[in-house]
């Protein structure tokens, strides 16, 4: 059976969201071990930014943010400002890795260790192999984080297509909607309301 979450070459594979919290955790907890990856991780899944706009970040930037705390970012793609908000399961991986590592303020937050920060390749190398480690099937990247944020924020905490939207700059909430990958049986399973 081919693998379809390796294109071929000049093709793109759109990548699966993260469906649900017991995966996430496991996640998590796979990552117990390497503040890094955890911090990498939990910002994504809880900021919905694009993961190549996370990378650039240096330890100054986030150093002295608490629960509550927002910094204004510049996202790559677009030029636009955005928000990094950290929330508390994002201070408490910040806090971890801080304390375990003690980086430089002007070390990058996710260091590579060819120098420099991750790049996004590295980021869908250790998605595919953190899902595959929990044994989680689909096609991951560093997208995933991403759409993860969307698809739980979506799922377990009833925020619509329209703010969505309005956080990851579509321009219509169509397109989010295909960017979370609605599939047939969510559609379907509204047609058992009763009204």
């Amino acid at each position: 059976m081919k693998n379809k979450n390796h294109p071929k070459k000049g093709t793109r594979t759109a990548v699966d969201p993260i469906r649900s919290r017991k995966d996430i955790n496991s996640i998590a907890k796979l990552l117990s071990d390497k503040p890094r990856d955890l911090l990498l991780f939990k910002m994504g899944i809880n900021n919905g930014l694009r993961t190549g706009d996370l990378l650039r970040l240096q330890v100054k930037d986030v150093r002295k943010l608490k629960p509550g705390d927002s910094i204004t970012i510049r996202e790559s793609k677009t030029g636009k400002e955005n928000v990094l908000m950290v929330n508390k399961a994002v201070y408490k991986a910040l806090k971890g890795y801080l304390d375990k590592e003690n980086p430089a303020d002007g070390d990058y937050l996710f260091p590579s260790q060819k120098g420099g920060h991750l790049q996004p390749l590295a980021v869908n190398k250790l998605m595919k192999k953190w899902t595959s480690a929990i044994n989680l099937e689909g096609a991951y990247g560093c997208h995933t984080l991403r759409k993860s944020f969307g698809f739980i924020q979506r799922t377990e905490f009833g925020v619509g297509f329209e703010i969505l939207c309005k956080r990851f700059g579509h321009s219509s909430p169509a397109i989010t909607m295909r960017y979370l990958g609605i599939e047939n049986k969510e559609v379907n399973g509204i047609l058992m309301n009763d009204i």
